[in-house]
């Protein structure tokens, strides 16, 4: 048995944990003591391996960890290469395991903790890096639940394997359901573990349809805001900035996302996942444009009724959601502001304006590798949009060209779309460089 004491306010909490050998978990007895009163409150403790812990997604997920004091532990992590953030969270969190992206972060971070540990008296965590390093964060004994949300497909391999070993995965990475979803939802199935959606947008379609029975549902209604380009005409994305096409109206993301918000492949990927996660057609998927960001999905149902997720643009409610499932629990003081809601817009999808959206339901029609090279194609021509060396259009040239060459094959296991992953890669550089020797040539 261990004991912990935080002070959150005026109010002093202590907290007794042990383990449970009928449930197989670790309970937390908090004992809260305000003005000479006592309440005890027993709860069942989630021990949490976050991947990704130094993006956005990874940010916040610990603010909910740090809002839920006795609900959660963090007991491996996984990030990139900022060394610096990674070695304040985990004198925070204090985890059993952490990596990062390469050696020399490893070295970096090792002595960072180092220096601090004469101050603080803590003991170093293990410390790893590379592939090897983020499955091992992901497949800790003692983690009962992993947020995935690392960025790209590094943070596929671990999380399958988490799945294998009976982890139940809090999911915030795209790659892992758009690039491999047939094989990640068998493993989901086979080994009886639950996966929640992080994103906002499923996040809303699994909350909504906690209302009604899978055969009820008629269609799944995606929201898109329409990112930063929803009213510039078709002839005038050419030359458009990544200054200007990382300018999302609504939301704070990292920069692939949010230049996938403004071609509109965010909501090409969400249609894949959707089809994934609760199991639906490509026919009974739907995407509308609705510039308030307000109503984060809908489902309608045979009978005419439409139930809607409304929620404020605020990424710790769906992660909250999926940590806490099915529980739901008041903490992170996150509220929809009524009086500033004065109007609700929704509007059809421009045909032709947004092609990305178009290539990635073919993608999901014809399948095999076909989702994953969508994928790969996609990062490779974002990052050689913001170097400025492909214009903005050229990111749906790039992925359309690299499908039309892909080799037309299933995918039955992880090293099949890792390859995959590779060749649409080269496929995706060959394509860029062509259409860069084509624009010095015209110029």
């Amino acid at each position: 048995m261990e004991s912990a004491r935080l002070q959150r306010g005026g109010t002093a909490v202590r907290f007794l944990e042990f383990y449970d050998h009928d449930t197989g978990g670790y309970l937390a007895m908090s004992l809260v003591a305000k003005s000479s009163k006592a309440r005890i409150k027993l709860v069942q403790m989630k021990r949490i391996a976050v991947l990704g812990c130094t993006g956005s997604i990874g940010r916040q997920c610990l603010q909910v960890v740090d809002a839920l004091p006795g609900r959660f532990e963090v007991v491996s992590m996984a990030a990139g290469t900022n060394t610096a953030l990674v070695a304040e969270q985990v004198q925070r969190h204090q985890p059993r395991v952490v990596s990062v992206g390469t050696e020399r972060a490893a070295k970096e971070l090792r002595s960072a903790l180092e220096s601090g540990r004469s101050a603080n008296g803590q003991q170093l965590p293990e410390i790893l890096f590379g592939p090897e390093g983020i499955e091992r964060v992901a497949t800790h004994p003692e983690a009962d639940i992993v947020l995935s949300a690392a960025v790209g497909v590094v943070g596929l391999p671990a999380t399958y394997k988490a799945i294998l070993l009976g982890k139940h995965i809090a999911l915030a990475n795209k790659e892992v359901l758009v690039a491999a979803g047939e094989l990640v939802m068998a493993a989901v199935e086979q080994n009886g573990v639950s996966l929640l959606p992080v994103d906002s947008e499923h996040n809303a379609i699994h909350q909504c349809l906690r209302g009604g029975q899978r055969g009820e549902v008629k269609r799944l209604v995606l929201t898109a805001s329409g990112g930063p380009f929803r009213k510039t005409p078709v002839w005038e994305l050419n030359n458009v900035t990544p200054e200007q096409a990382l300018a999302h109206p609504n939301w704070k993301m990292g920069q692939r996302i949010t230049i996938d918000s403004a071609t509109l492949m965010n909501k090409g990927f969400e249609v894949i996942e959707a089809r994934w996660l609760f199991g639906m057609p490509l026919e009974k998927i739907q995407v509308v444009i609705h510039p308030q960001s307000t109503v984060h999905s809908m489902v309608e149902y045979v009978d005419g009724s439409i139930l809607a997720q409304l929620g404020p643009t605020d990424m710790r409610m769906p992660i909250q959601y999926a940590l806490t499932y099915p529980d739901r629990l008041a903490s992170n003081e996150c509220a929809l502001d009524w009086s500033a809601l004065q109007r609700l817009d929704f509007e059809e999808v421009p045909v032709g304006k947004f092609p990305c959206l178009e290539l990635a339901r073919e993608a999901l029609r014809q399948g095999g590798l076909l989702p994953c090279a969508l994928n790969a194609a996609d990062e490779v021509a974002i990052a050689a949009f913001l170097e400025r060396r492909l214009a903005f259009l050229g990111i749906a040239k790039t992925i359309e060209g690299v499908l039309r060459r892909m080799p037309r094959a299933s995918l039955s296991s992880i090293d099949d779309l890792l390859a995959a992953d590779a060749e649409a890669r080269r496929l995706a550089t060959e394509e860029i460089e062509r259409q860069c020797s084509a624009a010095r040539f015209a110029g």
